[in-house]
């Protein structure tokens, strides 16, 4: 399988290579190799007390070629995503197969349904096929989460419908393991990495969204519905799952704005209800806001605070209250060292998130953020004797440069500190917790660009 993978586009740069231009006058192919070393004394989850930090440089290798021919487009990514040394050197084929990290990241095409006579006006009405990257606005709910090296993608159709800077989107998805011969029961707990934006979700087995949008003269708003349907199961005498007809389903929907008043303001708001079930169906009911602001002092520095809020359950409660972020990209919002709605879970308290950003432009080639949360959680917490606790989650710190060498090379390095609290201990599920926690990390990224 690998080697077929190579050789196809060993076989698509070739072509481009040889034929004549004007034949391959659309091809753009295209490639990415981002290594990212990481120091973690606390990442993720503060560490227990005499815990040792790790220490690891994990690689994404990405290839992709896309094509626009009359009416069509076709797009397919290829990548790899190993950690250094997980492969003995001198092994002819991967070391550990569970590791390997070798797989089609996007595979689609979208088909105009509209002639170029139309397009060229700006109108829109497309179908775009396959597997793909689904985002929109600011990545809260629909993210590709590249900061992942494995990042996110779907298996879906979506209908595109634009004018007169109005968009329409509505996609559909549908997953199952494997061909059947019979029935349509769909396990959605994943092998290797997890669902879902908190590290515990389980894979829909059905979605469906829509989306609109207009651009205003002094900014953007949109609306987002979603439905994503989750297999039925029951539980036997072993605590083993059983998959069961029919789907427990989940809607989220509001509103995201996007306005700039001021030359000197940049404003962001958001707010979305979730209901219907969750994904081992409970009845849900929950909500999730947020408001931002960025003033641009001059034309170096720009600051503004922030505030999310997402609701959560509390230890008595009888309905879920949980709101999920579904699947966008949670390491752009809470935190960048993931310790929400990301790889490591916090229970299901939800959470309140009080922020100040800065960022510093120095030039073109380089900048600097500094950025300060407070968290704290939005119900109640309890310890194991029943009493409770402060709502305080702790606070983080985080430095983050750019430094762009040229248009296909660029550096970012980053330090970023968390003050633990007892209260995220708990939530954590970690024991005698360290007071403080510490995450460095070097990333290099090259990205070449071929275009014929």
């Amino acid at each position: 399988m690998n080697k077929n993978f190579y050789l196809l586009w060993a076989g698509i740069i070739g072509i481009a290579m040889l034929c004549p231009g004007e034949i391959f006058a659309q091809l753009n192919v295209s490639g990415q190799l981002r290594t990212r070393t990481e120091l973690l004394q606390g990442q993720g989850s503060p560490l227990a007390k005499g815990e040792k930090p790790a220490f690891f440089t994990s690689q994404r290798t990405r290839l992709n070629a896309g094509y626009k021919g009359y009416r069509y487009q076709f797009f397919v990514a290829v990548q790899d995503v190993r950690v250094w040394g997980q492969d003995a050197s001198t092994n002819n084929r991967i070391t550990n197969s569970a590791l390997n990290g070798l797989m089609l990241h996007e595979a689609w095409g979208e088909i105009s349904l509209l002639d170029t006579s139309k397009t060229k006006l700006g109108k829109e009405f497309a179908i775009k096929i396959g597997r793909q990257e689904l985002l929109y606005d600011d990545s809260r709910l629909l993210g590709n989460l590249d900061w992942l090296q494995q990042a996110r993608r779907h298996d879906a159709a979506v209908l595109k419908l634009g004018a007169n800077n109005f968009t329409a989107h509505i996609g559909a998805a549908y997953n199952q393991n494997r061909e059947l011969k019979t029935g349509t029961l769909y396990e959605g707990i994943p092998n290797g990495y997890p669902a879902g934006t908190n590290g515990i979700g389980t894979m829909y087995k059905s979605m469906q969204f829509v989306y609109l949008g207009k651009k205003l003269n002094v900014g953007n708003i949109s609306f987002l519905a979603l439905k994503d349907d989750f297999q039925k199961y029951t539980l036997n005498e072993k605590s083993e799952r059983v998959l069961q007809k029919g789907t427990w389903n989940r809607v989220t929907f509001g509103p995201y704005l996007q306005i700039k008043p001021h030359k000197s303001w940049n404003l962001t708001a958001s707010a979305y209800l979730q209901t219907g079930k969750d994904r081992d169906g409970k009845s849900l009911n929950a909500n999730m806001y947020s408001v931002r602001g960025l003033y641009t002092i001059n034309r170096i520095l720009s600051v503004g605070p922030g505030f999310d809020h997402t609701s959560g359950t509390g230890a008595h409660a009888a309905k879920n209250r949980t709101f999920d972020p579904l699947y966008g990209t949670p390491h752009k919002f809470w935190g960048q060292m993931d310790y929400f709605y990301a790889a490591n879970g916090f229970g299901r308290g939800g959470l309140s998130d009080l922020y100040v950003n800065s960022i510093l432009k120095t030039s073109e080639k380089f900048s600097l953020s500094a950025d300060y949360h407070h968290f704290s959680s939005a119900a109640t917490i309890y310890n194991a004797n029943d009493q409770k606790l402060s709502s305080s989650l702790g606070s983080e710190l985080d430095f983050i440069a750019n430094y762009n060498l040229t248009k296909a090379i660029s550096f970012q390095g980053g330090y970023c500190t968390y003050f633990t609290t007892a209260t995220l201990g708990q939530v954590k599920n970690v024991a005698n917790p360290s007071k403080m926690a510490n995450w460095a990390y070097l990333m290099i990224n090259i990205k070449p660009e071929f275009t014929k």
